[in-house]
């Protein structure tokens, strides 16, 4: 691969640069790897009006979508290294996870082209004929975040295309290239103007979704800047669906074996160097257990390997930007500050790159940012328990509802402790445990809206009924 790398936006099929650029780094060198199109309105207008002009033809042959979309997955499996090291390079993860992350896009697409119609018959006796069908949309307009960008634009361009939808994308200005390039490549298989794709910062993002071409706004990122797309897709009576993070408990009771889930809390929290929105970000241990369980996570993260995502052996990549990693260091910093131990981790001393080895926290209370707020990096905070009850409250006292973990060896315990919980998703005895047929959306301030299975996809369509009176003679 070059030492620098320059990728083009797609508009109505064709490949677009500007005058305007802005850099790209590597999160494990801190220095500049890509170029990409620092998009504005003419651009912007331009995606959308192609994507407007696509859709009256798109919309028509269902089966030649379905098509269209198990092509892309073959696409995505043939492209998943070269798609993989541009992950590696703009968002850090070991090359082996962003290569996984190319080819589970594929499979999402692959299941996408092969859903069944949602249309059905609900009525068909002697007092007429009734069927629901559902339309699609128009276009669809969809910001994506840093942290999987990739696979969760695949979460969204897969159902919409489906649906009878086309799409403008807008990648994080963190990680484009990919995304880009993703695009691009898929240009081979699409009628030109069906997918776009513009880069740009957070003005081009509010100018998406106030743009009065879309009809539907599908987001990914953060509560604030979440509450904004809403505003925009209510100022304009838009569709909208939006994950917004969460802050995602895990509940161990008392008679897990903690040699067992330890591994399994680890990974659940610190997958993806803790950047994953449902990924843990508290975990609720009994009393008896807590040294532990604690002592098995310290040992994990002392001796996982913590590195530049091109290096053999490395598990665990950098935290992704210069302005996360200031986070999470001073959500870290600020526990300790207030009596907290922080073991195990903490940033590199040396070396550039944003490293931030994985850290176990203690000592901590429920009030504490690191603990009320979503830390969406390689920090967890541990806290103990007394009384089950009182920790599935603890659990539930938070504005976010995203997704939670319960941990035990009676599944019946397992299952009821599961169901107290406020929010979108509850595994048990596992944790992101994540499937193209299973829904994934969030309660409370961690969004509005569903994505994945039939669910996801009824997301992107218009119901449209269609009745009919009994035929003569019935």
């Amino acid at each position: 691969m070059p030492s620098q790398v320059t990728q083009a936006a797609t508009i109505g099929g064709q490949p677009e640069l500007t005058d305007r650029t802005f850099d790209v780094l590597d999160p494990a060198t801190g220095s500049t790897f890509a170029t990409v199109p620092d998009c504005g309105t003419a651009e912007l207008d331009a995606a959308m009006t192609a994507a407007a002009e696509a859709f009256p033809q798109w919309r028509r042959d269902r089966s030649a979508r379905q098509a269209a979309l198990l092509a892309i997955s073959e696409m995505l499996f043939a492209h998943a290294g070269e798609l993989g090291r541009l992950v590696t390079h703009e968002q850090g993860k070991p090359l082996a996870d962003a290569i996984a992350e190319v080819q589970g896009a594929g499979v999402w697409f692959k299941h996408a082209g092969r859903m069944a119609p949602l249309d059905a018959t609900i009525q068909d006796d002697r007092k007429g004929h009734a069927k629901v069908r559902h339309l699609p949309l128009g276009v669809v307009a969809g910001i994506t975040p840093w942290n999987f960008p990739i696979f969760l634009a695949a979460w969204k361009i897969a159902p919409a295309l489906l649906a009878g939808n086309t799409f403008v994308l807008k990648p994080s200005p963190f990680t484009p290239v990919a995304s880009l390039r993703m695009i691009e490549l898929a240009q081979q298989v699409l009628p030109p103007g069906v997918l776009n794709a513009v880069s740009g910062g957070d003005e081009l993002g509010a100018a998406m979704t106030t743009h009065p071409i879309p009809r539907k706004l599908t987001f990914t990122g953060s509560g604030s800047a979440g509450r904004e797309v809403g505003k925009a897709a209510g100022a304009g009576l838009k569709r909208a669906t939006l994950e917004l993070g969460g802050n995602d408990p895990a509940i161990v009771l008392d008679d897990a074996v903690a040699g067992d889930i330890v591994p399994e809390l680890f990974w659940g929290a610190f997958t993806n160097s803790g950047q994953v929105c449902s990924a843990m970000k508290r975990v609720f241990v009994p009393a008896h257990m807590f040294d532990e369980v604690v002592d098995g996570l310290v040992d994990l993260a002392r001796n996982v390997l913590v590195g530049n995502g091109f290096d053999e052996g490395v598990r665990l990549g950098p935290v992704s930007n210069r302005p996360q990693f200031e986070r999470v260091r001073g959500l870290v910093d600020d526990a300790v500050r207030r009596g907290a131990r922080a073991i195990g981790g903490g940033p590199a001393s040396e070396g550039p790159g944003f490293f931030y080895r994985p850290t176990i926290v203690t000592g901590v209370e429920d009030t504490m940012p690191i603990v009320a707020e979503e830390q969406f990096g390689p920090a967890l905070p541990v806290l103990p328990y007394t009384d089950l009850d009182e920790a599935i409250r603890r659990a539930n006292d938070t504005n976010f509802g995203l997704s939670a973990s319960v941990w035990g060896g009676d599944d019946d315990r397992v299952r009821s402790v599961g169901e107290q919980l406020e929010c979108g998703t509850v595994w048990l005895n596992s944790h992101l445990a994540l499937a193209p047929n299973r829904p994934f959306g969030g309660a409370k301030d961690s969004g509005l809206g569903t994505e994945n299975g039939t669910w996801g996809l009824e997301s992107y369509t218009q119901l449209q009924l269609l009745y009919s009176p009994p035929a003569a003679g019935y």
